[in-house]
Formats: structure tokens, sequence, C-alpha cells
């Protein structure tokens, strides 16, 4: 069964995306954009704040998945400045410190918007303790 997760980002239709896709026990989030409810770009030059942001967009899809932060075992984050990378770790430390997902910081050239200067991806297994414990 494949559920889509949509946000109502206008970049959803025109890219043809899914904010998120739910296969069996498998989520996987797309690329989420520091996006302020009204459209706009959250938190302007602040990272720390747009870091946040895209981590409240991905738990809400995650939520709307079924599954919890609990859940996500990998994130990527992809800053545009990557001298700045303290600031987006601070607020994935604050949102995954007892969760602990593998994760990658990287840097890119540009993302869609000039202001957004962080994306995030997040891939999530449901029970995945429950999993990792029957393999033992």
């Amino acid at each position: 069964m494949r559920k889509l997760i949509a946000s109502g980002s206008r970049f959803e239709p025109e890219i043809g995306f899914s904010r998120a896709v739910r296969v069996g026990p498998f989520l996987a989030v797309s690329g989420t954009a520091p996006i302020a409810p009204d459209g706009s770009v959250a938190s302007p030059g602040d990272l720390y704040g747009q870091t946040k942001r895209c981590l409240e967009i991905i738990a809400k899809a995650i939520g709307e998945g079924g599954l919890t932060m609990d859940s996500v075992i990998r994130t990527r984050v992809m800053l545009t400045d990557i001298s700045r990378w303290k600031e987006a770790a601070k607020a994935h430390g604050e949102a995954f410190g007892k969760i602990r997902p593998a994760s990658t910081f990287v840097e890119v050239k540009g993302l869609i918007d000039r202001g957004w200067l962080v994306e995030i991806e997040a891939d999530c297994v449901a029970d995945s303790e429950r999993l990792l414990d029957s393999h033992k």
C-alpha cells in the first residue's frame, strides 16, 4: 500500500512530488524547505530558525504518515553555507538528540529559493525498535 502525504506546498503539483510517501513500514520525507504557512520564507537569514521550521514541517508529514519522529533513521541536511553548520546542528540536535539517526550535512550551491539556507530530507521505518529486536 502506498500513501502519499501532501503539505500543500505550491511546488508539489508543479514538480510532481509528495511531501512524504509511505510504503509499508517505510516513510520517506522529501527535501523540506523553510516555508512559512503563508508561503513566504520562514525566518529570513536565520539558519537556526529555518532549520526548526523544516523540522516542524517534517514532523507534521511524519505524523500524517502514522509515525513519530522516533521512527527517523536518517536525515540529510543541505546547507547553502557549510561554515554555518553549527546553527543547523543545534536545531537538529534539539529534535534528534535522543533519537540519533544517521545524518549527513552537506553544502549545496543553491536551493530553489535564494532565501532558503537549508533543506532537509528524512527517512523513517515504522516500529524500527521492534524490527531491530526481531533480528537479534
